[in-house]
């Protein structure tokens, strides 16, 4: 085989990889139990992504910055949109199916700005109560967490929750995440307010078992 021609065959198994790298964030799956998967959403799934999201906001509004009629007036292409198939995509949602159902969600959204690229927040955490105990939640986390560390430029994920909500600060916990700051009186429920932990990790922090 002449030079040339080897140039050619390695510089085309180098662009098929690097394609292969870019659709990983398009079409991947973990398979983690039997009958379980977790999944990156598509906007195929976005009638039922809407339906589990509406369903959390309505049952957590402690949990969540937005509130169900907010999000229910959003039209389907809302939804369809925060699922977008772009291998670098502004934010991503991973779900949690069990015999095609949905059974929780986790989302990730990354800094577009050129000095806080570097960031990540993990959003929109939610599993349907028939779903848990089951070690979903930490899947979901641990995956997000792996998809991150796949980004380019990526190192730091933050997010907030609850301070009152003690099983997912001690979820966030156990997946690396360190308290930072105390946001009070971060959103309003009614007449009252609550107060929201800051935490954070390193994607490259070594792994929690």
């Amino acid at each position: 085989m002449s030079l040339p021609s080897a140039c050619v065959i390695i510089l085309a198994r180098l662009a098929l990889l690097t394609k292969r790298r870019r659709m990983s964030w398009i079409h991947i799956s973990i398979h983690w139990q039997a009958g379980m998967l977790i999944e990156r959403l598509l906007p195929s799934h976005a009638k039922a992504y809407r339906t589990l999201m509406l369903e959390a906001y309505t049952a957590h509004p402690d949990a969540f910055t937005s509130t169900v009629a907010e999000r229910g007036k959003l039209p389907m292409a809302w939804w369809e949109s925060r699922l977008s198939p772009d291998p670098s995509p502004k934010c991503l949602v991973l779900g949690a199916f069990e015999a095609d159902e949905l059974a929780g969600v986790v989302g990730l959204s990354f800094e577009q700005r050129e000095k806080v690229r570097h960031k990540a927040t993990l959003f929109g955490m939610y599993v349907r109560p028939a779903f848990r105990r089951r070690g979903i939640a930490r899947q979901l986390v641990q995956s997000a967490l792996k998809y991150a560390r796949e980004r380019a430029d990526v190192l730091v994920v933050q997010l907030t929750v609850t301070e009152t909500n003690t099983p997912a600060v001690a979820l966030y916990e156990s997946c690396g995440f360190i308290r930072f700051g105390l946001e009070p009186l971060a959103v309003a429920i009614g007449s009252g307010y609550v107060s929201k932990l800051h935490m954070w990790r390193r994607v490259d922090a070594e792994e929690v078992t």
